[in-house]
């Protein structure tokens, strides 16, 4: 028989590192196993990192942690193909620490990670699969690995592995993911000086702004691009549903050019170089699409649970928490002696007892009917352009005249009741 841990988590993102230094920190023997060369190789972020819920985890973590910029300003744009409407907010408070938010970069955040999760006292164990969960009389009592002799059996297996989790899918906690429960989100790094993004952004020394973007960044599928402020890198890039992004042909590489491109977007990127390039499977499904996340000595978190808020691009604050909960029930289950699936339940109870499960349980209906009213990106979005373009446009016409003009941009052909009834739609997922 293998050697044997308290627990085994499968996967060393910042769900799977969450729960494994709040065991460790509690005295479980635990063992961190992770596919890539380091903790964070194989991860891919916007690049937002939440203080509120790592906070929770490390206090005061933000004073020695691998953080590139502090957010004070957040923008939505809804973009069209030369022009865009803003909206945003600047929160000068959010300059001072503790701070509100960051950017990172994974690779470096994850290494951080994962070595304070060492020193806690988790071993963690790099360039190694996890090929299946072992299972006897129907309770996962380990794992085999693709290494020689490298079955690892524990009372309890935590799986992080991420959106395509094909260890929660062998167990039928899932079926294959749909193409439209999945987004893919490409994401380039190009190099700019500091003083340089400090100037394009109006930013102080130091400080970062984010930009969410809805509309020509997607060519109208539903998703969003988005650009991020580091110390000497701005992170540019997109996400899609995959189920959308097949069905228009829509190369991955080909979309994130597009934008560049954008006479909006492309002053701001100006003179930079591309240092990196990333894909990602993004989970988009939400709350309709949560798994089963509990069995005999068994846990789902993360990505791997479908745990992603894909409206306001949350995901790592929500890894972060559900590994939390992980451990926090694992731990109480150790104390119990004590790992089954009603025992292990309580995860799921703190699940719904917090905003995880509140949050997407509010959007849980937004994607399907954004993609099923696609007038939502391709009519509405650019009608907000032109209406904002007419109005700003001092050129002789009243402004009675020019509020007609609006109302007729905005209902392009439709009736008042038609757009009425657009307007309950969107409401309605949203609410």
């Amino acid at each position: 028989m293998g050697e044997k841990f308290d627990v085994i988590v499968v996967g060393a993102g910042v769900s799977g590192l969450a729960a494994a230094y709040v065991m460790a920190k509690e005295g479980l023997n635990v063992i961190v196993i992770e596919k890539g060369k380091y903790p964070g190789s194989k991860n891919v972020m916007g690049g937002v990192l939440y203080r509120h819920m790592m906070d929770e985890i490390i206090p005061d973590f933000w004073k020695e942690a691998p953080l590139e910029r502090p957010i004070i300003e957040q923008n939505f744009w809804l973009l069209g193909k030369e022009s865009v409407a803003k909206t945003g907010y600047r929160g000068m408070e959010w300059s001072k620490p503790p701070y509100n938010n960051f950017t990172v970069f994974r690779g470096k955040f994850d290494q951080w990670f994962s070595k304070k999760c060492i020193e806690a006292g988790a071993l963690i164990v790099n360039e190694t699969v996890v090929k299946e969960c072992i299972v006897e009389s129907n309770k996962v009592v380990g794992v085999r690995t693709d290494r020689p002799d490298g079955d690892l059996y524990a009372d309890v297996v935590v799986l992080a592995d991420g959106v395509n989790s094909l260890l929660a899918k062998s167990l039928g906690f899932h079926k294959e993911w749909r193409k439209d429960q999945v987004a893919l989100a490409v994401m380039e790094e190009l190099k700019l000086p500091s003083d340089k993004i400090e100037d394009r952004f109006n930013l102080d020394k130091g400080m970062g702004a984010t930009i969410e973007m809805f509309g020509d960044g997607t060519l109208g599928m539903v998703g969003t691009a988005f650009i991020y402020t580091n110390k000497e890198h701005i992170s540019i890039g997109c996400g899609a549903l995959l189920s959308q992004m097949i069905e228009r042909n829509v190369k991955p590489y080909e979309l994130l050019e597009y934008i560049k491109q954008n006479p909006v977007i492309k002053p701001l990127i100006a003179g930079s170089e591309a240092s990196e390039y990333y894909a990602h499977l993004i989970p988009e499904g939400g709350y309709n699409s949560i798994p089963k996340l509990v069995g005999d000595g068994v846990l789902v978190i993360g990505d791997a649970a479908q745990l992603v808020n894909g409206i306001h691009r949350e995901g790592s604050n929500l890894g972060m928490t559900s590994g939390r909960f992980a451990a926090e029930t694992i731990i109480q289950a150790k104390k119990l002696g004590k790992f089954n699936e009603q025992t292990l339940s309580h995860y799921q109870e703190l699940l719904k007892e917090s905003y995880v499960i509140d949050d997407l349980k509010k959007y849980k209906n937004a994607s399907k009917t954004m993609e099923e009213n696609p007038q939502f990106f391709n009519h509405y979005i650019p009608a907000v352009n032109k209406v904002m373009s007419e109005m700003f446009t001092v050129d002789g016409v009243s402004k009675g005249e020019k509020q007609k003009l609006a109302i007729k941009h905005m209902a392009g052909g439709k009736s008042l009741l038609s757009m009425g009834m657009d307007g309950f739609k969107i409401w309605r997922a949203m609410k």
